[in-house]
């Protein structure tokens, strides 16, 4: 059986939608349809009934689904298993939001490779959305990721609390920013934090949903916007972007994602890279909050809440 036919199928049964599973799988509407046709007629059952609400599985499409995870799992992992180069024991594929792979995802490789050398590691890059997705069909072992969401096989432990902090590209920035501050959507609770939080700060004209990419684009103009303290610590310590005081700190969780069914020695491994690579971050994050507390003059940064106490 074409695996392609499987995926599009799970894609298609996921979103509930041709349209969006042609988007997720850069292909043309026209070539799901005739994927799913094609499976449909190999299996002698219809699979979807279509409607202009989107697609939604019928009762043979229901049963199918079960048996095509398996077998999207099952060949992930013989694919994985054959590919394994010479000279190596093990495999590892890992996954992580593009904003987690600079000096954490990166370093965290690094790490696996002095501490398992033996082992294989590829790397994919993916929303939280395709990760799951990926982690479900046994395309990817473990993921980084903001958002996590769970399934049935899958556990999440937090990794790190990541510190975003507001950074400007000129000398003694101050939260007056004339029109110069950039919005990073950094996702829902950062946008409610932000409304109470900084309301002066609100109507920006420009946001970006770019996450770390965003400093690219601030370094390199007059313009402020939150960071992570991990991406543009270089930037803070060459002079190219700073600190502005008396702005709140935003703490955003990161969460490593595992399946249950990884070799424990290959997750032992990972997991004690990623904490070797997590606390010199922490150490970064905690001497850059010192300084932004003393140019703040405060003993301690508010925080960017997303709800009002009700204290």
């Amino acid at each position: 059986m074409d695996i392609s036919l499987i995926k599009t199928f799970l894609d298609v049964a996921s979103t509930g939608s041709f349209v969006a599973a042609s988007e997720r799988l850069f292909v043309s509407q026209s070539a799901v349809s005739l994927r799913i046709q094609r499976l449909e007629e190999e299996l002698g059952q219809p699979l979807f009934t279509r409607s202009r609400a989107g697609a939604e599985l019928t009762t043979a499409g229901m049963e199918f689904q079960h048996y095509a995870i398996s077998l999207l799992t099952l060949w992930e992992e013989a694919r994985q298993q054959v590919a394994i180069p010479d000279g190596f024991k093990r495999a590892l594929t890992i996954g992580a939001q593009y904003s987690l792979w600079p000096r954490l995802g990166f370093r965290w490789i690094d790490q696996i490779q002095k501490l398992a050398p033996n082992l294989s590691i590829r790397a994919e890059m993916g929303m939280p959305d395709r990760l799951t997705q990926m982690l479900g069909r046994g395309a990817i072992q473990c993921a980084l990721t903001y958002t996590p969401y769970l399934r049935p096989g899958l556990e999440a432990s937090q990794v790190m609390q990541e510190e975003l902090v507001l950074v400007a590209s000129w000398e003694n920035p101050t939260l007056a920013m004339e029109g110069r501050y950039i919005f990073v959507d950094w996702g829902p609770e950062f946008v409610r934090a932000h409304a109470l939080g900084l309301p002066e700060l609100h109507n920006t004209g420009l946001t970006m949903a770019l996450g770390a990419l965003s400093a690219e684009y601030i370094v390199n103009r007059r313009a402020a916007a939150y960071l992570p303290v991990r991406h543009v610590q270089p930037h803070l310590d060459a002079g190219r972007l700073h600190l502005v005081s008396n702005a709140p700190r935003f703490p955003y969780p990161i969460w490593q994602i595992w399946r249950d069914d990884v070799d424990p020695i290959v997750r032992a491994a990972a997991e004690q890279a990623i904490e070797e690579v997590v606390a010199l971050i922490e150490d970064v994050q905690t001497e850059t909050l010192d300084k932004l507390a003393e140019l703040s003059g405060e003993d301690e940064i508010a925080v960017l809440k997303p709800e009002i106490s009700d204290i």
